[in-house]
């Protein structure tokens, strides 16, 4: 006859190994941080299950039967394979290195550059970060362990775990060499849909051309035939398009900022619009010590992100209020 292990039957197996090993009720007890009383009552359920006592009790001992002493023998093997198998799981995922994702282009231009800061903070925290083209939700592949992820998305489909990290900004940026080659592009209505340099999926599910859509409704301009512009799959592409003079790029605070302080970008009209998305960051599951740290940590530099681009957003607000031509002197000067 088969036996199904029901939770209660392994309650009772746990105490009568407790009991075996212990030789007391007592000392039985004590260890399962359970009443004297409560021990005594898994073995007699035990005993009543089996239709056989296991135990056989004296004045100042306890002995097992000969039943007990077959039982105990299999139980306590059992048991101790159990402690030893959940022992080293326990062990192989403090020691597995946690797994974080985000989008490409937010993970080599924002993420990547600041890393060194948290293992030099966080020397006993393994992580490894993977970057994912495709979309990022708090559901992955079967098999894929994820415990953090940084998703770009607007808020209504931020995944249900997230917290809001960093809010992005969205301006148009172009080489030097292209702007000098176009002294024509000084105000937004300037533009032509074939200067144009777009990331066709901005976030998963973002309609065609957003962010273009976006800041020029914000700049107050209507400009057909946007399609007319090169597309691409990464907002990095884009960047990296306009970096080399093929255009101009709609880009976000957080992905080219550094290249804007560094001159190799110039934020064309110094017109920031609020982008439709933002920066969550999220975990898989129950969050451990050290996700929390993780977190704490990415907060801590997204806020601190967010205060130097606010006073290079406030430093270059005089600028937009320019005329044209003094607006390119500007530009040919940071050039």
């Amino acid at each position: 006859m088969k036996t199904r292990f029901s939770p209660s039957l392994l309650t009772w197996l746990r105490c009568f190994e407790a009991v075996a090993r212990c030789g007391s009720f007592t000392r039985a007890a004590q260890e399962l941080h359970i009443t004297q009383g409560a021990v005594s009552q898994q073995i007699k359920q035990l005993e009543g299950w089996l239709e056989v006592p296991v135990l056989q009790r004296l004045p100042r001992e306890v002995l097992l039967t000969a039943e007990g002493e077959r039982l105990h023998c299999v139980v306590s093997d059992a048991f101790r394979c159990m402690d030893t198998v959940i022992g080293e799981i326990r062990q192989e995922r403090m020691t597995a290195p946690m797994e974080m994702i985000c989008a490409p282009s937010f993970a080599m231009r924002w993420l990547m550059p600041r890393m060194g800061d948290f293992f030099r903070c966080h020397p006993d925290i393994p992580l490894r970060v993977q970057a994912e083209v495709q979309p990022l939700d708090d559901k992955h592949p079967p098999g894929k362990h994820i415990d953090a992820m940084i998703c770009f998305t607007p808020a209504q489909t931020a995944p249900a775990k997230g917290v809001a990290m960093l809010d992005e900004w969205i301006f148009p940026v172009a080489s030097p060499e292209f702007l000098a080659a176009h002294p024509e592009i000084l105000t937004p209505q300037d533009l032509r849909p074939n200067f144009l340099l777009h990331d066709d999926s901005a976030w998963a599910g973002a309609p065609a051309l957003i962010e273009w859509r976006t800041w020029l409704e914000h700049a107050g301009v209507e400009l057909p035939d946007l399609h007319l512009g090169q597309r691409f799959n990464l907002s990095q592409l884009a960047v990296g398009s306009a970096m080399t003079g093929q255009g101009i790029a709609m880009g976000r605070a957080a992905i080219v900022f550094e290249d804007v302080l560094a001159g190799r970008l110039i934020d064309v009209f110094g017109i920031f619009a609020p982008s439709p998305a933002s920066y969550f960051f999220a975990t898989a599951h129950q969050p451990s010590e050290q996700i929390a740290a993780l977190q704490g940590w990415m907060l801590a530099e997204a806020d601190e992100f967010r205060h130097q681009r606010d006073q290079h957003f406030a430093q270059h607000a005089a600028v937009t209020r320019q005329t044209p031509s003094m607006r390119l002197q500007i530009l040919n000067n940071r050039s």
